[in-house]
């Protein structure tokens, strides 16, 4: 039996991961829709292939039955998890993925009790979305036990990969979203800003629809959270009038457009970039008394991070140590997880406490 099948093996970070998890010892099956590219890359990395689609339960099954793990790459994730999560229940394979899409986290959600059951884990988000800011929440939960707020934030360097440029525009339309008392709320993009210093001076940040709106949740329990990128200063103002075209950018014949312009034009960060870049998170903790916890963390590029994080996991799923059910990456391996990569350190401010206006 192979340790681990890399679904969508030859995308960009598919590929980045098939790297990694062979350099590491793994035995990796190479896989995907694309006979072409699978059988390619097999031949390149000198491993087994499956070439099956996710909408062929008996295909999906017969491949699954040979591994451990499924490390699933293809995205969008709305679309594509589901089927992979139901073929790994059937097939009693732990599964994992490096989705940042919140409907897909709060739709995994809901397989707990059947992956308890099948005694499968499920475990989304393994990449830099959402490992390096779940963990960082999970440890500002421990510094502040009280807290019933918690935002969360990075600054990062280098391009995007095809496929995340396509899933942001699949979003367009859709408009921000953040966690207010356990719900989840849909809110304009552009209206939530606030200077933060991600470690490197106070920057613009504007609060965005990412995974930890739903992660944190499940990590930690603190029932209001929000998400901020660093942004330009401009971006906020030109992210409000863009609103008003939310519609027409979410359209079908202006989706295909945008999508035809990623194959075209996007590669995604090259090697130097992703060798010397470097991320930058943040996060703050609050209680309702004014107890105020900040900490940061300073990691590798985000695609090279997303694959040493997801091989990490992965590696520690094959081993044995893969908890049932559904999972969160904080919530199965604690806050430390992410200082176990190369790289990455984390610094704490003195928790303080802020006088409450009147």
């Amino acid at each position: 039996m192979a340790d681990l099948l890399v679904y969508g093996s030859y995308g960009f970070t598919g590929s980045l991961i098939v790297d990694e998890a062979l350099d590491r010892g793994l035995d990796v099956i190479v896989a995907g829709r694309d006979r072409n590219a699978v059988e390619n890359q097999a031949i390149r990395q000198k491993c087994d292939e499956r070439v099956f689609s996710l909408d062929e339960p008996r295909l999906v099954d017969h491949a699954l039955e040979e591994v451990e793990a499924v490390l699933h790459c293809a995205g969008p994730f709305a679309d594509t998890a589901e089927p992979m999560v139901e073929g790994c229940l059937r097939t009693g394979t732990h599964y994992l993925d490096i989705t940042g899409e919140i409907e897909v986290f709060e739709r995994l959600a809901g397989y707990d009790d059947e992956a308890a059951e099948a005694g499968v884990m499920v475990l989304p988000g393994v990449g830099f979305d959402v490992v390096p800011t779940d963990c960082l929440a999970a440890h500002l939960a421990e510094r502040v036990p009280d807290a019933d707020r918690i935002a969360l934030g990075f600054e990062a360097s280098g391009g995007i990969s095809p496929g995340t440029a396509k899933t942001a525009i699949r979003g367009l339309g859709d408009g921000g979203a953040v966690r207010r008392n356990g719900r989840i709320e849909v809110v304009p993009i552009g209206i939530d800003t606030r200077r933060i210093d991600f470690g490197r001076g106070e920057r613009t940040a504007m609060a965005i629809p990412w995974g930890d709106v739903s992660t944190a949740y499940h990590t930690t329990g603190i029932e209001t959270v929000a998400v901020y990128t660093a942004v330009p200063s401009w971006v906020p103002r030109a992210a409000r009038l863009g609103k008003l075209f939310g519609p027409l950018a979410g359209s079908g014949p202006v989706q295909s457009l945008l999508e035809s312009l990623v194959d075209a034009r996007v590669d995604g960060p090259d090697e130097c970039e992703r060798r010397d870049g470097r991320s930058y998170v943040w996060g703050e903790a609050e209680t309702a008394d004014g107890d105020r916890a900040v900490s940061r963390l300073v990691a590798p590029e985000t695609y090279r991070l997303t694959k040493l994080t997801a091989v990490e996991i992965a590696e520690r799923v094959v081993g044995g140590d893969a908890p049932e059910g559904f999972q969160t990456p904080a919530g199965a391996y604690g806050p430390d997880l992410i200082l176990d990569i190369e790289g990455v350190e984390r610094t704490d401010d003195p928790v303080e406490t802020v006088q409450k206006s009147v």
